[in-house]
């Protein structure tokens, strides 16, 4: 009979055998084997061929390249339709977004939650961002923005041009963190972050703020064994291969980059 992880407000760890050493199991022989990888609760719509919208929940690996591609956007982001404003939670697969590719249809929108105190490989991920009104510039954002610990914005630099030799690049958002304009949060509840997918890598202004869509990065990059693969891609059921993304609409940098060729 399957067993169901044990969970906890979003996180998982699934059951184990008592271990020799602190954090690995054992094995038969008494030698210490690899640690169980913390684990994460995942929720995904999605719209199929048939025009039909389908959810499933997943339990897998609380790791980067699992995380990014959910946690982008915080609760209240407001996004435009062709139905007209909408906040990012409540839009649904089969929904007209407006991105800087035109309207497109929302194939995909995922959800994860930001946990207070649980035990995050990546302390960051138990935080999310706020960019005050007006923060980046008149209406940039309008009103405050909360963003998830994995959101990429579009910045514009004269170092992105040295750098790729285009005019914008995908930033990190929390690398803009001042604790002025731009302030660190740490949730004292449990809140949900979000992600919306589409057929082509695209931005959506959230509130006067270009922030990035669904893309787990170049299948080149991921790095991930077979054994794990097959989990990331079963949660993409609108792609039939990680392929399938396309190229990235502007290049991801860091911040550090930008500000060192600016400095030389």
């Amino acid at each position: 009979m399957n067993q169901t992880p044990n969970t906890t407000a979003g996180l998982a760890v699934a059951p184990y055998t008592p271990p020799t050493h602190m954090g690995r199991d054992a094995s038969p022989s008494g030698q210490p084997l690899r640690a169980r990888p913390l684990m994460r609760r995942y929720e995904v719509a999605h719209l199929t061929p048939a025009q039909n919208i389908e959810d499933f929940t997943k339990i897998a690996p609380a790791m980067p390249v699992f995380e990014n591609a959910f946690a982008a956007f915080g609760r209240g982001a407001i996004l435009r339709t062709k139905s007209g404003m909408m906040a990012v939670e409540d839009l649904l697969p089969g929904d007209k977004v407006l991105t800087d590719h035109g309207y497109q249809t929302l194939l995909w929108h995922g959800t994860m939650s930001i946990v207070p105190g649980a035990r995050n490989p990546r302390p960051e991920i138990g935080t999310m961002t706020r960019i005050t009104a007006d923060a980046l510039g008149l209406g940039r954002p309008a009103p405050d923005l909360v963003l998830g610990p994995a959101a990429r914005m579009l910045h514009r630099s004269p170092a992105t041009r040295l750098l790729t030799g285009t005019d914008t690049a995908l930033v990190p958002v929390r690398d803009f963190i001042d604790g002025n304009q731009l302030i660190e949060l740490r949730p004292i509840a449990p809140v949900h972050c979000y992600q919306l997918g589409f057929a082509e890598h695209a931005c959506v202004n959230v509130n006067g703020i270009d922030v990035e869509t669904l893309h787990p990065g170049p299948a080149h990059a991921i790095g991930l064994g077979p054994d794990l693969l097959p989990h990331l891609t079963a949660m993409f059921p609108h792609m039939r291969q990680l392929a399938d993304f396309g190229p990235l609409t502007a290049p991801r940098l860091r911040k550090a980059d930008l500000d060192l060729v600016m400095a030389a």
